[in-house]
């Protein structure tokens, strides 16, 4: 099996501060294209920071999946991150995973997978102040905007989350939920860096054009 050329949480926490634009694949929103097809364009196209998420398909397919983007991660030096499974992370040599509120604990999570970078989705500012004493090495804050890609029992947090949330928190984070390239600089303007989106990239014409085109727009306005 192929390693990480990210070698530990350092580097990988390093990597993950550089990041801008966060897409996030599961095949049921890729308009029948391979996952790995769609991984290979969204890595062509600039992004650093992927994310494999299978609600609906076993370990297996994920821990197959995971290893087969594990190569061109590598080669364009993208943090590849698993949803939900810190078992299949480890076990495909991924650089991290996402947890969200009732997946694995963080503080166990860090104590099986000390080098991990390690996310957790938030909904609130109670759930993302307990995320760095647990171990977290970011957040999610969302959903921002109304989503149709998971079901969340919150519904959508609106904009003024980021700034309530954020500044508080203690940590680096993310936001999702909803996004589209029309709300990239609403959420800039609130302090987002880091700006995750399913279908607004792995539904698109031209994967690798559209994650230009998105990343353009992060990249233009800032500071």
């Amino acid at each position: 099996m192929i390693s990480s050329i990210f070698k530990n949480r350092e580097e990988r926490c390093a990597a993950f501060a550089e990041a801008d634009l966060y897409p996030v694949l599961s095949s049921e929103f890729t308009l029948g294209r391979p996952v790995e097809e769609v991984f290979a364009a969204v890595v062509r196209g600039g992004a650093r920071l992927v994310q494999l998420r299978e609600k609906n398909r076993g370990k297996q397919f994920l821990y197959e999946l995971a290893v087969a983007c594990r190569a061109p991660a590598n080669e364009f030096g993208v943090l590849l991150l698993i949803d939900d499974h810190v078992d299949v992370a480890l076990a495909a040599g991924a650089d991290g995973v996402h947890l969200g509120q009732e997946d694995l604990p963080l503080a166990a999570a860090r104590r099986i997978a000390p080098e991990l970078l390690i996310g957790n989705s938030t909904h609130n500012l109670a759930e993302a102040l307990a995320a760095a004493p647990a171990g977290a090495d970011y957040i999610n804050i969302g959903p921002i905007y109304p989503t149709g890609t998971k079901q969340v029992s919150c519904g959508a947090l609106g904009v003024e989350a980021i700034r309530e949330i954020a500044p508080r928190a203690g940590l680096p984070f993310t936001v999702m939920g909803g996004i589209k390239a029309r709300h990239i600089a609403e959420l800039r303007a609130a302090g987002a860096r880091r700006i995750a989106m399913v279908t607004e990239i792995t539904t698109a014409p031209d994967i690798e054009q559209k994650v230009r085109e998105l990343r353009s727009l992060m990249i233009d306005k800032q500071s």
